[in-house]
């Protein structure tokens, strides 16, 4: 009996232990959590004093800085938001890191953005709503800090609920919004609106389209080729030049205004571009395929060096275009401000706000990026590097004939689109392909293999390759990001206008 309150104690002792352990580390946990948003604040006050060493001298220089602190917001929001749909699918396929893609994807960002990201910048900054509508510059400058809180806060709430929506069209609403609490509907362009809504629904649905035919070609080329060795050393390089050349079509025609390059020349040089690049791939794939087994897992390292060159176009183009959704609203801002009380003049953008979107975006990407990233390329459907070099090519080939077509297309939409279309795809191949059923049969040595038509439903719903759940949600997302993004820009508006102006 002496002993046994000892034992009690004892006991009693490890419970306390056992909780203060939970505790801590617990504490740890919310710590950890807490790094990123604190990293990213500390990139807003930074900001702030980099706009202030530009504007100190202006008599609206706390205006400025502070629409500089929601631009750069904006930014890191796209980085977390948008730029996973770039480097998601050659993560997804294991091509590359984590951390390879974030470092990646930010160094290209940041090159994309300021060497040819002021050419589209204009569309936000001076396209979307009538600027000869808007009565004087104060006017103007609250509709644009009004336009970017509220885009900012409507791709942040997004990217927690690890909804990939377009950060272009998020603007384009909380510009449109915005202006129409500001002056009425008049200077809204509805022309603009509609083919913001028909993109909706070509720029997913054309992205998918293009991905499924290059997986078709894939699939019956090389995949379920006798000698997918020998297959691949034909069209592997076939693939890559179709590449390069979209790509260097895309950026010829992103920077025509600075290049001086006429747009008649841009389909010659991507053909050039297209030619040069197979004659140097050929080779290359010749080396890398020596020693290599007849088997689809040698098909995935031929290509993997393709599918992070894709990537990283992806993020070259991605940052040339969309850092106007930052910056566009700050130039305005910076224009009537500083430069021109005139609403109606032509907008330039200071290459110190070119600044502010670029890292913002990079910044963005490597303190948020991983979750959606995660999502885009592992989630929806499985990729490996042929099926994740699909999306990307297709991401490529969409842009370039969305803009022949004239609509205003999303990244957002054209990558998720492939990836949900390259996982249907491989739905629909497996139970209606005989070419497969055949060399599945070969391989095996069983010839029994049950004809598509024969198999059992139970099975082939067993078989779904895509989770049905992420497509709806990233459907509901895409429906309301447009009206949500307006009527929270109308409402920070009107309470703008009533505290400050």
């Amino acid at each position: 009996m002496a002993n046994k309150p000892k034992q009690l104690t004892k006991k009693t002792l490890d419970k306390d232990l056992d909780k203060l352990t939970f505790v801590e580390d617990a504490s740890k946990f919310v710590l950890r959590s807490l790094v990123a948003p604190g990293l990213a604040v500390l990139f807003l006050g930074m900001v702030m004093l980099f706009a202030g060493v530009y504007v100190f001298d202006q008599p609206d220089a706390v205006l400025i800085i502070a629409a500089s602190a929601l631009a750069a917001y904006m930014a890191l929001n796209i980085g977390a938001n948008d730029v996973t749909n770039n480097v998601g699918a050659a993560v997804g396929a294991r091509a590359i890191s984590m951390a390879g893609a974030l470092m990646m994807a930010a160094v290209f960002e940041i090159l994309g953005a300021t060497i040819a990201g002021g050419a589209v910048t204009q569309t936000i900054a001076s396209g979307i709503v009538a600027r000869e509508v808007i009565p004087d510059a104060n006017t103007l400058a609250w509709l644009m800090m009004a336009a970017l809180t509220a885009a900012a806060l409507w791709i942040n709430l997004a990217t927690w609920l690890n909804a990939p929506v377009s950060t272009t069209h998020s603007m384009v609403g909380a510009v449109l919004g915005a202006g129409i609490a500001a002056t009425g509907f008049d200077l809204v362009n509805w022309e603009t609106i509609g083919m913001i809504v028909v993109s909706w629904i070509v720029s997913p649905v054309l992205g998918a389209l293009i991905a499924i035919f290059f997986l078709y070609i894939l699939k019956e080329t090389i995949i379920y080729r006798e000698n997918k060795i020998a297959a691949a050393n034909r069209w592997v390089p076939i693939l890559v030049a179709i590449m390069v050349g979209s790509f260097a079509t895309y950026i010829i025609l992103q920077t025509a205004n600075i290049n001086h390059i006429p747009i008649a020349w841009a389909a010659p040089l991507g053909l050039a571009a297209g030619f040069a690049s197979w004659l140097a791939a050929r080779p290359l794939i010749a080396r890398q395929s020596i020693g290599l087994e007849n088997r689809n897992d040698s098909l995935r390292k031929l290509f993997r060096l393709p599918l992070i060159f894709s990537a990283a176009l992806l993020s070259f183009a991605h940052g040339a275009n969309d850092v106007s959704n930052a910056i566009g609203p700050l130039s305005a801002i910076v224009h009537v401000v500083m430069e021109s009380r005139d609403v109606a003049e032509m907008v330039t953008v200071p290459f110190w706000v070119m600044a502010i979107g670029a890292l913002g975006i990079s910044v963005g990407l490597l303190l948020f990026g991983p979750r959606l990233i995660r999502i885009v390329g592992e989630q929806i459907t499985k990729l490996n590097p042929m099926r994740a070099y699909c999306v990307a090519l297709s991401a490529a080939v969409t842009v370039i004939v969305a803009s022949w077509l004239g609509l205003p297309v999303s990244s957002t939409h054209i990558a998720v689109g492939a990836v949900f279309g390259v996982g249907f795809f491989r739905e629909w191949y497996t139970r209606h392909s005989r070419r497969r059923i055949e060399y599945m049969r070969q391989k095996s040595g069983n010839f029994d293999i049950a004809e598509p038509e024969d198999r059992n439903p139970d099975e082939t719903r067993r078989r779904y390759l895509v989770r049905r759940s992420h497509l709806m949600t990233i459907g509901a997302a895409w429906v309301i990001t447009v009206p949500i993004s307006a009527a929270l820009a109308a409402v920070l508006y009107w309470i703008m206008f009533a505290l400050f102006i």
